[in-house]
């Protein structure tokens, strides 16, 4: 494999590891009259989990593939426990999900312990983990990628013109026939947000627990406000962190990644042009903003360093998810302006595969998680098939937002997908406890404060806000800010949620 492609492989890989009218619909009461699983028998981790965490435990609940029919098989969800710590003042489990769709949660309960989660919350919950329907060790799916694959990831390409547009169709449509045809078993087109929260309901029964607490980051957001929305009685305290915009991740959410880049370019932008010394890039915000437009037009007609125009500005989002990303992206924008081959980086350059045993191209360590995006994102509500209205939004928000705007907009494989949604999406419900605190920063490449404000108006008086005048992807624990982390700790330790919404200053 060459090395531009495997480098390009390894960006997607980066961005996969961050780093959405038909049968009956379910309704609450309806599946909490259903039999239950098995209470959840706790064992060892499967190794690779449990070497991050030996005190990790590990369990299987198994769940129908189809709720709508009563003799649908069953698939096994994996989920993981980390035990309170608080002995007599445990009051219940903390259900996670670190977003995606198609990330594996195996091992969420282990992350926020080691990024630093208050003490007082470990003691509160048991911290629950789990691979969602389809990822991981719950079931996967497989649309069979490969590391030459010319599907670029769950990001469309950034596209200059509208015959960009036409060629990503291609693509587009190739990548779900794949899918459809890596589909022996039937389950795919039961992979949706919506199941996802029935599951999260049995595990939730498997427990012995008569509520659910959850905790939500980026897709986990949209997770968690369709279980609210679905199981309303049963929800109690509930984080919703770095907020999609609803209950699933549509072509709009999509979309917002251009707001998101336009909104935290600039803090970059400005850390870097006070180095730029170090690094050259411009001795202004404005300096650094058109070096890299610079090079992003350079990179369309002269790939260099592995990176064509696309791959860099994909590169270039990914470097604006927290500020420890800054120095590595500022070191790539370096070399592509000197001509040089971008450094070896672990983390962005994928490694070789190894051989197949049959001959076959060996399938991508992404491969799972692409495809329960995939299946999630297609399967949760209707997309156009229409190729000029994926033409005319790549005009538009080239426009709106020149940095990456093309790129949201430009068309996936959804528009071709093999399957019509089972259910319409999954509704907001504005009634019920007053228990859902949503976190936001001001300036988030991939889901934007627009998202969190859709969100907050829907939920009304359920629901608070709690926004950051801040930049990167992740508020809780996976940010720095002292503020939102107290107020978030006090309401899940105390239940206590603020009187009004609260806007948090940077640390002093």
């Amino acid at each position: 494999m060459g090395r531009r492609r495997r480098r390009l492989a390894g960006v997607l890989s980066a961005l996969a590891a961050l780093g959405m009218i038909g049968p009956l619909v379910l309704t609450a009461s309806a599946d909490q009259q259903a039999p239950g699983p098995a209470a959840a028998g706790w064992g060892a981790c499967p190794a690779e989990v449990a070497a991050q965490e030996p005190a990790l435990q590990c369990a299987t609940v198994p769940v129908p593939v189809d709720y709508a029919d009563p003799d649908s098989p069953t698939l096994d969800l994996m989920i993981s426990r980390l035990a309170s710590t608080g002995g007599p003042a445990r009051r219940g489990v903390l259900l996670t999900n670190p977003g995606g769709p198609g990330a594996s949660g195996l091992t969420m309960p282990v992350d926020l312990v080691t990024k630093g989660i208050p003490a007082a919350v470990t003691s509160a919950y048991d911290l629950i983990g789990m691979d969602p329907r389809g990822v991981g060790r719950s079931a996967p799916v497989s649309c069979g990628f490969t590391l030459e694959s010319p599907y670029r990831g769950n990001v469309p390409p950034f596209a200059p013109d509208a015959a960009a547009v036409s060629a990503q169709a291609q693509i587009a449509e190739a990548v779900a026939a794949d899918c459809g045809r890596n589909d022996t078993d039937g389950r795919m087109r039961h992979i949706t947000t919506a199941n996802t929260a029935r599951d999260m309901d049995r595990i939730r029964i498997a427990l012995g627990e008569e509520d659910v607490n959850f905790l939500g980051t980026s897709y986990g957001s949209a997770l968690g406000a369709a279980y609210a929305s679905m199981f309303p009685e049963r929800t109690d305290r509930v984080v919703l962190d770095s907020n999609v915009g609803g209950t699933r991740l549509d072509h709009d959410a999509m979309r917002r990644y251009g707001q998101g880049v336009e909104d935290s370019f600039g803090d970059f932008a400005r850390w870097a042009a006070v180095r730029d010394d170090s690094y050259g890039l411009g001795r202004s915000p404005a300096r650094v903003r058109q070096t890299y437009l610079q090079l992003a037009e350079r990179l369309d007609t002269e790939p260099a360093g592995g990176y064509d125009g696309a791959s860099f500005r994909f590169r270039s989002f990914l470097g604006l998810y927290g500020e420890s990303q800054y120095p590595g992206t500022a070191r790539l924008w370096q070399s592509l302006l000197a001509d040089q081959p971008a450094a070896t980086d672990p983390d962005v350059v994928a490694p070789e595969p190894a051989p197949s045993p049959t001959g076959e191209p060996a399938l991508a360590p992404w491969d799972n998680n692409w495809s329960a995006f995939l299946a999630v994102t297609c399967n949760d509500g209707v997309w156009s098939e229409d190729l000029a209205h994926y033409q005319r939004a790549v005009e538009q928000d080239r426009e709106r937002y020149p940095l990456f705007g093309a790129a949201g907009a430009n068309i996936n494989p959804c528009a071709f997908w093999p399957w019509e949604p089972a259910e319409p999406p999954v509704q907001i419900d504005d009634e019920g406890r007053t228990t859902i605190l949503l976190l936001q920063n001001r300036r988030d490449p991939g889901t934007p404060l627009a998202g969190a404000q859709v969100l907050r108006k829907a939920f009304a008086q359920r629901s608070r806000m709690v926004t950051v005048d801040g930049s990167g992807h992740g508020v809780y624990v996976y940010g720095d800010n002292a503020c939102a982390l107290n107020v978030t700790t006090e309401f899940l330790v105390q239940g206590t949620l603020p009187r009004r919404d609260t806007s948090c200053r940077p640390n002093r």
